[in-house]
């Protein structure tokens, strides 16, 4: 009996060290491969910069469409159409025609904006009210801004909108939110696009990283068999190299986040003066610390990966002879 529990107890004993060993391995490969990479500043800095630049680009492209669509969504209001009236058409006249378009039932709302507020409203906004003063006589024609009932979207309102401009005070019937259909569909055109290239950049830098991570193998080529001459596994051969190529995509975020953060704010001045010309509170968006804490998470990830990949191929080539 009591030799059995000497067995359970070195058998316990025995797992608790292999595991302390692994464990104590991994503290030393990284350490050690941390050492390695900080040796050579200059080499891993410009390996970080290019990881950090292929990283940043799509990165930065994709918050520039999430401002564009807070922006554009700031605009997302009902689709009205404009009515623009002939020349002759008096404001009785608008008036009549102002009534008989709310009695439709395709019709939510009607405004009439007469020529002269709209002369008002746009020497307020535009600037040049000392030119606009100047001219002999008002350019601008009488408006009736309607907004369609809810159930009119896409081929409908186009259909209500020339139905509307043949009528014979109307002389241009236009609607307000086809530009913004527009521009809605461009972005998801750019960032459909910017996946691509994205995908393309993170193919680059697993390729970058399996590049360093092979000459490094190389440079410790004689270590390598030295290790497996006196039992070495591939694991623990494997270990270290990891560790690298985990420092370098590491490293890459962190350049990746410092290269947005510095480009948003180079810009985040130019955007609010103009944000406050037109009396907008738009602000620009940046990455925040969780976006930033996962472009480093995903920098890591791909170092990892990259590392693995060069690991795989060219370590099995290596033995000793």
């Amino acid at each position: 009996m009591s030799g059995r529990r000497e067995g359970a107890s070195q058998s316990r004993a025995e797992f608790r060290d292999v595991y302390n060993a692994w464990l104590r391995h991994h503290r030393l490969s990284a350490a050690d491969s941390l050492f390695r990479v900080l040796d050579n500043p200059v080499s891993s800095a410009l390996t970080w910069l290019v990881i950090g630049i292929a990283l940043a680009l799509p990165v930065g492209l994709n918050i520039a469409l999430d401002n564009v669509g807070q922006l554009s969504g700031n605009w997302d209001s009902p689709a009205q159409i404009s009515l623009f009236l002939r020349d002759g058409v008096s404001v009785e006249t608008a008036g009549e025609l102002q009534s008989r378009l709310e009695q439709r039932d395709e019709v939510a709302a009607t405004r009439f904006i007469s020529r002269e507020q709209a002369l008002e409203e746009f020497s307020a906004l535009s600037g040049f009210a000392d030119v606009l003063a100047s001219l002999e006589q008002n350019p601008l024609p009488n408006l009736i801004l309607l907004t369609p009932a809810g159930q009119y979207q896409g081929g409908s309102l186009a259909s209500l909108r020339e139905e509307l401009e043949a009528l014979p005070d109307v002389a241009e019937a236009v609607l307000d939110m086809e530009w913004l259909q527009r521009l809605n569909s461009l972005m998801e055109l750019t960032r459909r696009g910017v996946l691509a290239v994205g995908g393309l950049l993170v193919l680059g830098v697993v390729l970058i990283l399996g590049n360093t991570i092979r000459l490094a193998i190389e440079s410790r080529r004689d270590e390598i068999v030295i290790v497996k001459l006196v039992g070495g596994s591939n694991a623990f051969v494997r270990r270290p190299f990891l560790y690298t190529g985990l420092w370098y995509g590491v490293g890459g975020g962190v350049f990746a986040a410092t290269l947005v953060a510095i480009s948003l704010w180079f810009l985040a001045g130019p955007v609010g003066e103009l944000a406050e010309l037109y009396q907008s509170s738009f602000q620009l968006g940046g990455l925040g610390v969780m976006g930033a804490l996962n472009l480093v998470i995903l920098g890591g990830l791909l170092g990892l990966a990259g590392s693995w990949l060069a690991v795989a191929r060219h370590l099995a080539a290596i033995e000793p002879r």
